[in-house]
């Protein structure tokens, strides 16, 4: 039998649960279906602020994360650049934000996903978990709702008026929307990670930081998760896959030995043993997006949509934002107030725009480091971003990510990235001699460009409202309401 609700949403990860909760806020009826049971494994335990004090704040649940008891992180470290030696930023010395919510968390995903799906639960989502969605309802105008297979093997249908894909990089309908997923060359990169029982800690106040270390090979990350847990992995080349995907655990620990600066904070540290975190496991880095967003009835949130290389910590926060943007579009359609195409152009411009300012922050971050004995770094310059590469890029965001439609040029792009390389490389050079009271970063362009939604989330969060006008993206383009869950014609 089919039942009727306003919004389906596929995937109870972070974008998943973002978007239920908060169309369910403006009293939609949602329902939201997962193939897994709460809590599971999910790799990515690094948060931004934005996603703490800003995201948890408009959807009820900071409370709840905070008393969690995760590991609070201050800041970040990197042994990455021409300084030898490891350098670090703290989120304290923001110029827009106070220092009580200048901080975020190392969070166990299990964990935290499971609280951010049990307030969904709260506010009114209809949850169901080991439900498996084999496919979407559709007809030639729109997606109409899905087909899932229940935990007792029945076949279910129900119908929406909107579908919602937040079902991560394995999803099986994604192809519904159509266009085609484009994936990153620069990018292309094989993870190996796993877990430490404990481990040595950066001096305080910085013990929660991510710890980044650029070696030869590639870079290697450090969670602090607990005091007795560790998550540790190393990102390297595809050349390397065969080594990797062979003998794993062996690969991780050659990388780890490979690194001294992380080698030493392990000396002595075994393996974890307790489940989930007693595997080494393998995950193709791969960045990529996807040419169409949205369709009438269906929407693309998280890894669904897009995925770009986790050094900077930002999946969970583009999930959840992207996840936002669709909620506003959905709501405001449901609402009445705007025409639908007009609320999913608005969340695919921005998402894409939010997109487009990870990736050229990260290419000019990666090309920073130099180190042109390895092949790694060599072949991770701005001069290496193939022009096809640059020219999909350029496709993806037009002049959006820059702010300037005359750079949607591939040659005056290539040029960019390298000048916003060369200001970041001159904003950690000044560091050491920062007065504790600003963060050079802070200072850069390319920096507060790529910072600049999440920081806006976090005012609404912690304010109320941004702490300054919100002006469209594009000319005749929408802004978010107070609440931040629907979209607003700043015309009328």
């Amino acid at each position: 039998m089919g039942e009727e609700f306003d919004a389906i949403v596929v995937g109870g990860g972070p974008a998943g649960s973002t978007v239920a909760s908060a169309v369910a806020l403006r009293g939609h009826r949602v329902l939201l279906l997962d193939q897994q049971t709460f809590p599971r494994y999910q790799i990515g335990e690094s948060l931004l602020p934005s996603t703490v004090h800003g995201l948890c704040r408009i959807l009820g649940v900071e409370d709840e994360v905070a008393r969690a008891g995760f590991k609070v992180k201050r800041g970040g470290t990197f042994r990455w650049g021409r300084n030898r030696e490891p350098w670090q930023f703290s989120f304290a010395l923001s110029p827009r934000l106070s220092d009580p919510t200048s901080f975020a968390y190392q969070v166990e995903r299990a964990r935290f996903d499971a609280i951010l799906l049990d307030n969904a639960r709260r506010i009114g989502v209809d949850v169901r978990e080991g439900c498996r969605v084999s496919d979407v309802v559709a007809d030639e105008e729109r997606v109409r709702g899905v087909r899932w297979t229940g935990p007792g093997g029945e076949i279910r249908e129900a119908r929406a008026r909107y579908v919602v894909d937040a079902s991560g990089n394995t999803s099986r309908i994604h192809g519904h929307v159509g266009g085609k997923r484009t994936y990153s060359d620069f990018f292309r990169n094989i993870a190996v990670f796993g877990y430490f029982a404990g481990g040595e800690r950066l001096p305080r106040p910085n013990d929660g930081n991510i710890f980044c270390a650029a070696f030869d090979e590639g870079w290697i990350w450090y969670i602090p998760l607990r005091d007795d847990l560790t998550s540790v992995g190393a990102v390297v080349s595809r050349e390397n896959a065969t080594a990797v995907q062979g003998d794993p655990a062996a690969a991780w620990r050659r990388l780890i030995d490979s690194c001294p600066e992380v080698r030493d904070l392990l000396d002595g540290v075994p393996q974890a043993t307790e489940a989930p975190y007693d595997q080494v496991r393998v995950r193709k880095d791969w960045s990529y997006w996807k040419t169409g967003l949205w369709r009438p009835g269906m929407v693309l949130v998280g890894d669904a949509a897009c995925f770009v290389d986790p050094v900077l910590s930002s999946g969970v926060h583009l999930a959840t934002y992207g996840a936002l943007l669709a909620a506003r579009a959905i709501n405001s359609s449901l609402d009445g107030t705007l025409e639908e195409a007009r609320c999913f152009e608005e969340f695919e411009a921005r998402y894409r725009h939010e997109y487009g300012l990870f990736y050229e922050f990260l290419v000019s971050f990666y090309d920073m480091h130099r180190d042109e004995r390895s092949y790694y770094w060599s072949a991770r310059k701005v001069t290496k971003v193939g022009a096809t590469e640059l020219q999909a890029f350029v496709e993806l965001v037009g002049g959006l990510a820059s702010g300037d439609a005359s750079l949607a040029d591939p040659g005056q792009r290539g040029a960019r990235l390298a000048a916003a390389s060369s200001d970041l490389d001159a904003a950690v050079g000044r560091l050491p001699d920062s007065d504790g009271r600003r963060n050079p970063l802070y200072e850069s362009p390319a920096f507060r460009r790529t910072f600049h939604e999440g920081s806006v989330m976090q005012e609404r969060g912690v304010y109320g409202g941004p702490l300054e006008d919100e002006a469209p993206l594009r000319p005749g383009g929408l802004v978010p309401s107070e609440d931040g869950l629907t979209w607003v014609d700043p015309a009328r």
